[in-house]
């Protein structure tokens, strides 16, 4: 490994993030850095560029402005209030209902809509004024929901997976998808657990038992919403239609649900609707192709293979190995947002693993649920920012109720890493993996 070619490429990375240049434009300018250390500036320029460009000639990435285009609508259509009403069905007579209410929304609402902070906002939207009405704490209402909004990014649909699955050239998107919903599950239980402690220490009230009438109004009311992710899911595992193609069918199915159904959203919103869609998606489109410059970079001064003979030096004990993994992307997760985080850091460490034997599709999940701790954590949790803006609470005030999802984050991490079945079964099991 070229030392010169570590600092140059990390180096300029780290100064133009300080600086506040765009992520983008910083891992773009940081791979274009390190191509002038082999060849010309004309060369240079050229590599960059031609990268960029077959980096985002895929079908497979089709499926990300699809995805982003359905989440939008799904967040404008009116779903968040209706799957909270369909969470207290679920979780009303459970010790601080509400707070187990808010964790069921967000896992159902972010599997549906592919984002941690729409979830943050639109269920936390919703619940901190009904947790404030209750006697909640504010710092712990705020906490529950910032804990579990990332739930959605290992439920499928996840668009998440589909920029892993990219990276790794071909890891199976299906199989990613599939893989991520014992863990995805297991995290919004055990954030329940720790919740339900909490609330049964505090005293917190248990909301009043729904009638029956009830009960089944609000259950068919969420069913529609639901119904995309079996039909998505559905398609998929039965091989009636790819991921891409998957993508597409929910657009459809979320027009169909808020223009028609609900009504919530009219023909001269959708204008407004796609716009913000396409700029989300070309800020996600613009940093996977710099990335994938910087992956080119990276394998120039043969980086990721350095690191992987460095890391199995220190010892050649799995358990040891993927602990520090796990520290280091915990780290990383603090200072980092996940999409720019997996991109960068997925092919340092997928030969390190792939030695230990480690599958892609396990990793996947592996890297995706820690990054989701990250952006519950300070200094750049984008979850967490939202989450106290919602919920009207500092970050400081914020910090403290968290600690003891943290702890059941971080210990759930490890049983997902040491435990490669929570994530491989469904995929053997249903796919044939």
């Amino acid at each position: 490994m070229d030392i010169q070619s570590v600092l140059v490429l990390f180096g300029t990375f780290a100064f133009l993030m300080i600086l506040g240049v765009p992520i983008a434009f910083a891992i773009g300018l940081a791979a274009f850095a390190t191509f002038l250390l082999f060849m010309s500036f004309d060369q240079s320029v050229y590599i960059v560029a031609q990268q960029v460009a077959s980096g985002l000639d895929s079908f497979t990435l089709l499926a990300i402005p699809f995805f982003i285009l359905a989440g939008n609508i799904m967040n404008r259509g009116g779903i968040a209030l209706r799957l909270i009403e369909f969470a207290k069905v679920l979780a009303g007579r459970l010790p601080g209902s509400l707070a187990h209410c808010n964790v069921i929304a967000n896992m159902m609402f972010g599997s549906i809509s592919g984002s941690a902070v729409a979830s943050a906002a639109a269920v936390g939207g919703v619940m901190s004024p009904l947790q404030k009405k209750e006697g909640y704490d504010p710092a712990f209402s705020a906490a529950v929901n910032i804990a579990s909004c990332p739930t959605g990014l290992l439920i499928p649909p996840s668009a998440t997976f589909i920029v892993y699955s990219l990276i790794t050239n071909g890891t199976s998107i299906a199989a990613l998808f599939v893989a991520g919903y014992i863990p995805g599950i297991l995290m919004g239980l055990s954030l329940m657990v720790v919740a339900g402690i909490i609330a049964k220490r505090r005293g917190y009230p248990v909301a009043e038992r729904p009638s029956g009438k009830e009960v089944i109004a609000k259950t068919l009311d969420a069913m529609l919403p639901l119904g995309l992710i079996v039909i998505v899911m559905g398609g998929i595992i039965g091989g009636i239609f790819t991921a891409t193609e998957a993508s597409a069918v929910a657009v459809v199915y979320t027009l169909f649900l808020g223009v028609i159904w609900y009504r919530e959203i009219s023909l001269r919103e959708l204008p407004r609707i796609i716009l913000e869609s396409a700029i989300t998606t070309s800020i996600v489109l613009l940093m996977i192709g710099c990335s994938i410059a910087m992956s080119k970079a990276m394998a120039f001064a043969d980086i990721p293979y350095s690191i992987s003979d460095t890391l199995l030096s220190l010892s050649d004990n799995p358990l040891v190995l993927l602990l520090i993994i796990n520290l280091a992307l915990l780290v990383v997760g603090t200072f980092m947002d996940m999409t720019p985080a997996l991109l960068i850091f997925t092919p340092i460490f997928l030969p390190v693993v792939t030695d230990l034997g480690m599958d892609p599709v396990h990793f996947g999940v592996v890297m995706t649920f820690n990054l989701c701790i990250g952006i519950c954590t300070p200094p750049v949790g984008s979850a967490l920012f939202v989450g106290c803006s919602v919920g009207g609470v500092k970050i400081g005030q914020v910090l403290k109720p968290m600690l003891g999802f943290y702890v059941v984050l971080v210990a759930l991490l490890l049983l997902v890493t040491y435990v490669p079945a929570l994530s491989l079964f469904l995929p053997r099991l249903l796919l044939g993996y």
